[in-house]
């Protein structure tokens, strides 16, 4: 979430977007979420957002539309997205906020903008996911046709991506008795895949732990912004009762106090939306990764669970056959039945292994770039700020060193 207008290409961020002016010669998908604006009153409130989309793509109706839409769209279009596009990395939403006081905060507002309009962008870019239907619902129709295509979700796409990380646990630690004639547990035994995992586990650990202590530093430079905030003020006060050079010195270590109060503030403001905010982004973007992991582990297990069913079919077959049974038909109508939806299995097991592969590749460049560039603007920030309260305390040294 580093750029307000950043376009995010598989399953990280890239630079900022050109234009569509500058795409003239390609084709384009430019979406910008701006304008948030509180609608209704009370436990019934919400914040509406203007979704801008610009394209030459020919199965959209405009080239420029503007449609109004709300936190719970973006989660339809997540959700359907997660529903159709197995093996794909979703890009992730920002966690609902359910407190009062802070989902209509000014600063939350914005850092959910942000966040909703990396998601967007990540989708729109995305080779696999710009091609979708629900995406060109979410990007063009109007407000009645969003409602009536979100009213039509059946239990399907009900199943939120967080659901599935409990079924990966019990794919995990569920065993068969019996696979192919050999009792073997329902996992893939693949070093590669054992290898993402514990890549994909580790990292969500050690992104977890920065944003946390991110999240520190942000509260640190605001504790310490508002203490020099009122230390400024008392310091201010306390030079009003002297007449000599030391209440003018007071006066303006006062005024400093609170100069670099601001300036903490500021910094910590920055550094929550250029510095934590990523890493916060990262934390949600592994866990969507392992949504994935859990779907993959479930279309291993109804591959090997078809496979073992097949092969029981054939035992009957060969033992309706010897004995020339009425039943033999109608045993091989299902035996066909079940060996198309054993190569189904099997191919969708495959189509999901070889787009994580091409995924990860892209999640693990993206994610150099992004946080390298998370990590220089944290670094630029602390150097800016120390400068900066440098450059203040040095100029006010001499004053206090001629009362002393």
């Amino acid at each position: 979430m580093i750029a307000t207008q950043q376009q995010i290409s598989g399953s990280g961020p890239l630079p900022s977007p050109r234009s569509p002016s500058s795409s003239q010669n390609g084709p384009y998908l430019s979406v910008s979420v701006t304008d948030p604006a509180k609608m209704g009153n009370g436990v019934q409130a919400y914040i509406s957002y203007k979704v801008i989309a610009k394209t030459n793509l020919p199965e959209y109706q405009a080239q420029e539309k503007i449609v109004i839409r709300r936190y719970s769209d973006f989660v339809w279009l997540r959700d359907r997205l997660f529903e159709k596009y197995k093996g794909i990395f979703i890009p992730p939403l920002p966690e609902k906020n359910t407190v009062e006081k802070f989902r209509f905060s000014a600063e939350f507002i914005e850092m959910r903008r942000q966040a909703l309009n990396i998601f967007i962008n990540r989708v729109a870019s995305h080779n696999g996911l710009r091609q979708s239907e629900d995406l060109r619902i979410f990007l063009q129709a109007d407000e009645q046709t969003m409602d009536r295509a979100r009213s039509q979700e059946t239990g399907l796409f009900k199943k939120k991506p967080a659901d599935l990380i409990q079924i990966f646990w019990d794919v995990q630690s569920k065993v068969s008795d019996v696979v192919l004639g050999k009792e073997k547990p329902v996992e893939e035994s693949n070093p590669e895949y054992e290898k993402l995992k514990h890549y994909i586990f580790e990292l969500e650990d050690h992104l977890a732990e920065a944003q946390k202590h991110a999240y520190s530093l942000v509260k640190r430079h605001r504790d310490l912004g508002e203490s020099l905030s009122n230390f400024g003020k008392a310091v201010k006060l306390l030079g009003t009762s002297e007449d000599n050079a030391l209440g003018k010195a007071f006066s303006e270590l006062g005024a400093k106090s609170e100069l670099i109060s601001i300036k903490l503030q500021k910094e910590a403001h920055y550094l929550l939306m250029n510095f934590e905010e990523p890493l916060k982004d990262y934390v949600r973007a592994v866990q969507s990764i392992k949504a994935t992991i859990a779907e993959r582990a479930n279309a291993f297990r109804q591959q090997c669970e078809l496979a073992e069913t097949i092969k029981f079919k054939e035992i009957d077959l060969n033992k309706l056959r010897l004995t020339r049974s009425e039943k033999l038909f109608e045993a091989e109508r299902e035996y066909e039945v079940l060996k198309a939806e054993g190569e189904e299995a099997a191919q969708r097991f495959q189509t999901i292994v070889r787009l994580m592969n091409e995924e990860i590749v892209q999640f693990q460049e993206q994610k150099t770039l992004e946080m390298g560039l998370a990590f220089h603007e944290f670094a630029k920030g602390q150097a800016r700020l120390a400068n900066g309260i440098s450059e203040a305390w040095r100029g006010l040294l001499p004053k206090l060193e001629a009362c002393s």
